[in-house]
C-alpha cells in the first residue's frame, strides 16, 4: 500500500475504506465489508459516530486481522456535541465502540452544529441552526487538542471546510490539523481549496471519490452527474481497459 507521509514524519495510506452505509447497507453489512477490507489489503479505516455502526466495526478490529499499528484509524465528532465536555465524550465513546486505546486522527465532522437527524429529507432544516462562529469552532478544536496531548489522538483533521473558514480558524490554532477531509472527485474538484490545504502542509483526504451515485434519492438534485459516466472518464477507462471508478480513484490520488 502506498503512502503519504504527514508534517510530522507519520504516513498515512493513500488509499482508505469508508463506513458510511447511508440506506443501503445495515450495520451488520459494514462491518463484514470492513473485515474483507482488512483481509484485501485496507489499512486506513474511515469511521465516525453518526454512522452508528463503531461498536460493530469495533468487533471487527478486535479480530486481529492486522496489528493495530498496522492500521490508520479515524473518526469524527459530529454536529451536536460541540458544547463544553461534549467533543472529549464522544472521543471516549469512540473509543469504547472501536476496542481502541487511541485513534491515527479524529476530525470535527462539519464546521458548524447544525444537527440533522439520520434519514431526514435535504430540505429539512434544524430550528437551532446557528452560522459558522469561529469562537464556537474553536472550543470545540481548543478540545481535540487536549486530546491530543493526552495522547488520546495522534493527529487532529478538519473537514467540509471552506478556505474562507480555514483562514478564520487556523491562526488561531495551538495544534494544527494534519488533515482536511473534503468531497473530490472529477466533477466536484474543489482546486482552490485543494492548493490552499497543500499550501499549508495540510495532507486532503478526498471522500466520495467515484461520486457517491448510489447515494439516496434525498440527496440528489437536477443535473447532478455520474462521474463513472462522464464520457472523458469512460473514454480512459476504454483506453486502458480498466472500470471507470478506477480512473476516478487513481485521479483522486
Amino acid at each position: 500500500m502506498r503512502t503519504f507521509q504527514l508534517k510530522n514524519g507519520d504516513r498515512i495510506p493513500v488509499i482508505g475504506f469508508g463506513t458510511f452505509g447511508s440506506d443501503h447497507y445495515s450495520h451488520e453489512q459494514v462491518a463484514q465489508a470492513v473485515r474483507e477490507a482488512l483481509r484485501a489489503g485496507y489499512r486506513l479505516i474511515d469511521c465516525a459516530e453518526v454512522y452508528g455502526n463503531e461498536d460493530r466495526i469495533g468487533e471487527v478490529l478486535s479480530e486481529g486481522i492486522m496489528a493495530r499499528d498496522e492500521l490508520f484509524i479515524t473518526s469524527k465528532v459530529w454536529n451536536d456535541h460541540h458544547d463544553a465536555g461534549e467533543p472529549t465524550a464522544a472521543l471516549l465513546r469512540t473509543l469504547k465502540n472501536l476496542r481502541l486505546d487511541w485513534l491515527d486522527a479524529y476530525f470535527v465532522h462539519w464546521p458548524f452544529p447544525n444537527y440533522h437527524a439520520p434519514g431526514c429529507d435535504g430540505d429539512s432544516r434544524n430550528p437551532d441552526s446557528r452560522p459558522f462562529s469561529a469562537d464556537e469552532f474553536m472550543g470545540v478544536w481548543r478540545e481535540l487538542e487536549a486530546l491530543h496531548e493526552q495522547k488520546l489522538v495522534r493527529h487532529l483533521g478538519m473537514s467540509n471546510m471552506t478556505v474562507t473558514k480555514l483562514e478564520a480558524v487556523l491562526p488561531l490554532c495551538k495544534i494544527a490539523p494534519s488533515l482536511i477531509e473534503m468531497e473530490l472527485h472529477p466533477s466536484f474538484q474543489q482546486k482552490e481549496l485543494f492548493d490552499y490545504c497543500r499550501s499549508k502542509g495540510i495532507q486532503v483526504i478526498g471522500f466520495c471519490p467515484i461520486g457517491s451515485p448510489n447515494r439516496p434519492e434525498r440527496d440528489k438534485a437536477p443535473g447532478d452527474v455520474v462521474d463513472t459516466e462522464l464520457p472523458e472518464v469512460r473514454e480512459v477507462a476504454e483506453a486502458r481497459g480498466i472500470h471507470p471508478a478506477l480512473v476516478c480513484l487513481k485521479w483522486a490520488v
